[in-house]
C-alpha cells in the first residue's frame, strides 16, 4: 500500500477514540514510559481523565494530536502530537510516546517521524519543529537525528532521575533540512 499523508509504511495517523482511554491509563503506569516521555513526575491516569483529554476541541488552536494504529492489526501503539504551534512564526514543538512495549525499537517510532514531519511541513505549512528530549534517552536521540534533527543546545541538569541529574537536550529541523533527508 502507498502512503499518504496520514500512512506510513508501518503506523497511520488516527484520531482518538472513547476506547482508546483504557490503552492510556494502562501505559501511564508503566513508569519507564512515563519517565522517557515527559520531565515532569510520573503518575498513572484513570481513563475517565484521557477521556477528557479526548473530546473534541480539547487541544486548542495551537496543536495536531494523532494516535498511531499498526497497519498490520490496527492496534494502537501510541500518539505523536505537533504542539505550542505559533503560526505567525510558522514553528511548532513535537511529541510522541510509543507506549506499546513490544513496538519500541522496531521502526514505528521512525515510520511516525517520517509521518509526522511530512505533516508538519506540508500541510501545517510549518518551517521549524523543534523538541526536548532527556539526554538518557539515547534511542530517542538517535532517532530524532537519523530523520534530521539537529542538536541546538542542553539544559544542563535539568532533570532528575533516580537521584541523579540529567541534561535536556534541545533538537530542531527546518524544512529545507526536511526536504534535503526526503
Amino acid at each position: 500500500m502507498t502512503e499518504t499523508l496520514f500512512r506510513g509504511k508501518l503506523v497511520r495517523l488516527a484520531p482518538s477514540t472513547r476506547d482508546d482511554a483504557e490503552v492510556f491509563a494502562r501505559w501511564s503506569q508503566d513508569a519507564d514510559y512515563m519517565r522517557n516521555l515527559d520531565t515532569d513526575y510520573a503518575r498513572p491516569f484513570s481513563a475517565e481523565s484521557y477521556i477528557e483529554r479526548f473530546s473534541p476541541g480539547h487541544e486548542g488552536p495551537n496543536a495536531v494530536v494523532f494516535h498511531l494504529r499498526t497497519l498490520e492489526d490496527d492496534r494502537l501503539i501510541g500518539f505523536a502530537a505537533i504542539h505550542t504551534i505559533e503560526w505567525n512564526n510558522q514553528v511548532g514543538l513535537l511529541a510522541i510516546g510509543i507506549g506499546e512495549p513490544n513496538y519500541r525499537g522496531r521502526g514505528y517510532g521512525a515510520d511516525t517521524l517520517r509521518l509526522v514531519l511530512r505533516y508538519a511541513f506540508d500541510e501545517l505549512n510549518l518551517h521549524r519543529v523543534g523538541l526536548d528530549v532527556i539526554d538518557n534517552n539515547a534511542q530517542a536521540i538517535q532517532a530524532y537525528e537519523r530523520v534530521g534533527f539537529k542538536q541546538e543546545g542542553v539544559q544542563r541538569e535539568a532533570v532528575l532521575r533516580d537521584g541523579q541529574r540529567y541534561g535536556r537536550t534541545i533538537m530542531g529541523i527546518l524544512r529545507d533540512e526536511w526536504e534535503a533527508n526526503r
